[in-house]
């Protein structure tokens, strides 16, 4: 069986099951603010900016991690526009 998994933190992708072949996270806001040449500031994660935003493709897993549309702590975001993101999944033939 294939699963996708919801989940509000990525750092927690490591520890699941094979069949958990899609998961779905945020609580990074993408870093929340991302400066030109710097990057991504700090990002609430013991993975550090690994997991901080995007589409990561590891253990033959995926793992989409969007910047959402809220902040944490401070009402800032700079670099890192708020978005809701929309996944469509495919079936593989064969």
């Amino acid at each position: 069986a294939v699963a996708i998994h919801l989940m509000h933190e990525p750092d927690l992708f490591t520890t699941l099951p094979p069949a958990a072949v899609i998961s779905l996270a945020g609580h990074t806001h993408g870093g929340q603010v991302r400066l030109p040449i710097m990057g991504r500031g700090l990002v609430p994660s013991e993975y550090g900016k690994k997991y901080a935003y995007g589409h990561i493709y590891e253990f033959d897993r995926h793992l989409i991690v969007s910047a959402g549309i809220g902040t944490s702590i401070l009402p800032v975001r700079f670099g890192v526009p708020p978005e809701i993101t929309i996944v469509t999944v495919k079936g593989r033939a064969g």
